[in-house]
């Protein structure tokens, strides 16, 4: 029975290959047909693309061609235009001046020069004027009082060069209360004034505290 059935299995094995290999064939066919397919599709594509592309092309050549011909033409009118004004213009300057020289010539050649307008003479000063403009000049001129010091300038921070408003209550809630401590600080006070050591003009305020002393 086994060798019976051996040769059986031989036979269906080739004819499973044959079935493969023949639907592979057909397979492949198939592959071939669509690729082909494929490539006359992309050329019925792709033609009609082409022409458009060299029609498009065409058409702006014409186009820039008629837009240059009509962008000529119309700049030699304008230039026409433009020499028949000037010489429209010039054509009635020159009657213009004509004229004005016709003018000119049947005037009297000698022109009568008007009068120069008098001068009002002034009045003659009286003693008394003359008097009263000597005492005053005469009269030393009264000084101003110099303004009072306040008493509490020392406390204005704000008078030494470089210290706003807003940087004066800042030293004042710190302790520093009088351009003083600024000029000649103790070594605490330095230790206060340390903490402004970044803001703008620092450096100078000791020396423009002392100007204020």
């Amino acid at each position: 029975m086994a060798k019976k059935n051996k040769p059986s299995v031989e036979k269906i094995v080739k004819k499973v290959n044959k079935e493969f290999e023949r639907t592979s064939s057909q397979i492949e066919s198939l592959i071939n047909d669509a690729l082909k397919q494929f490539d006359t599709l992309q050329n019925q594509v792709q033609d009609p693309v082409r022409k458009l592309l060299r029609e498009m092309d065409d058409l702006r050549e014409r186009e820039m061609k008629r837009f240059n011909e009509e962008f000529e033409r119309r700049l030699k009118e304008f230039h026409d235009l433009q020499d028949a004004i000037l010489d429209r213009l010039g054509i009635s300057q020159k009657e213009r001046q004509q004229a004005a020289k016709a003018a000119l010539e049947e005037k009297p050649k000698a022109a009568t020069k008007t009068p120069a307008a008098t001068k009002p003479a002034k009045a003659p000063k009286t003693p008394k004027a003359e008097s009263a403009k000597k005492v005053a000049a005469a009269k030393p001129a009264t000084k101003k009082a110099p303004a009072k010091a306040k008493p509490d300038d020392k406390g204005d921070l704000t008078r030494v060069k470089g210290i706003g408003p807003a940087t004066a209550s800042k030293l004042q809630e710190a302790g520093i209360t009088s351009i003083e401590q600024i000029a000649n600080p103790s070594a605490a006070e330095q230790e206060k004034l340390a903490g402004f050591s970044k803001m703008r003009g620092f450096a100078n305020w000791s020396s423009e505290a002392k100007k204020l002393l």
